[in-house]
């Protein structure tokens, strides 16, 4: 069983106590703790079993669950995911609009997110796919110290794509 086992389980006839305040009460026997943390409303949960003898300390169950559960939803909420976002552009961009268009992928990459770049070919296009690796190569050139190749440029139909992720 993992985390802090409760009153009924403790098998050891005595325990180092600590109580709801931090404050070490010494060495006594179960039964005693036990009644003593009844008198205050908690319970006796023993907090390290492998020790000797075994420690144990005053809680309340119910709170301590409900602030186990509010740091773990808080380490939730603060975690950050990955997300991938798209680029789409054509063989023959033009420069202003590739700029246009690299301005956003460093802002993606500068968010932690990882970047699709689709390259759409269209009609004749497709027979000339040497732009199409130039222009990606240009890409990565661009965002080299930024950004990694996580996916090579591949041709997946009449769309060439390649993935960059953040270093």
């Amino acid at each position: 069983m993992n985390g802090p086992r409760f009153n009924e389980w403790i098998v050891s006839p005595k325990v180092r106590v600590i109580d709801h305040e931090g404050e070490n009460l010494g060495v006594m026997y179960t039964r005693e703790a036990i009644a003593q943390a009844a008198e205050l409303g908690l319970d006796l949960v023993e907090v390290s079993p492998n020790a000797d003898p075994p420690v144990a300390k005053y809680l309340d169950v119910g709170k301590f669950k409900y602030e186990a559960q509010k740091k773990a939803n808080l380490a939730r909420k603060s975690q950050k995911t990955q997300e991938i976002k798209e680029i789409k552009m054509r063989p023959n961009i033009d420069d202003h609009d590739y700029d246009t268009k690299m301005k956003k992928v460093n802002d993606f990459i500068g968010e932690g997110d990882k970047v699709k770049i689709t390259l759409r070919f269209r009609g004749r296009e497709l027979s000339h796919g040497q732009l199409g690796m130039n222009l990606l190569k240009r890409v990565q050139d661009d965002v080299a110290e930024v950004a990694k190749i996580e996916a090579y440029p591949r041709m997946e139909g009449r769309q060439m794509l390649m993935v960059l992720a953040p270093k």
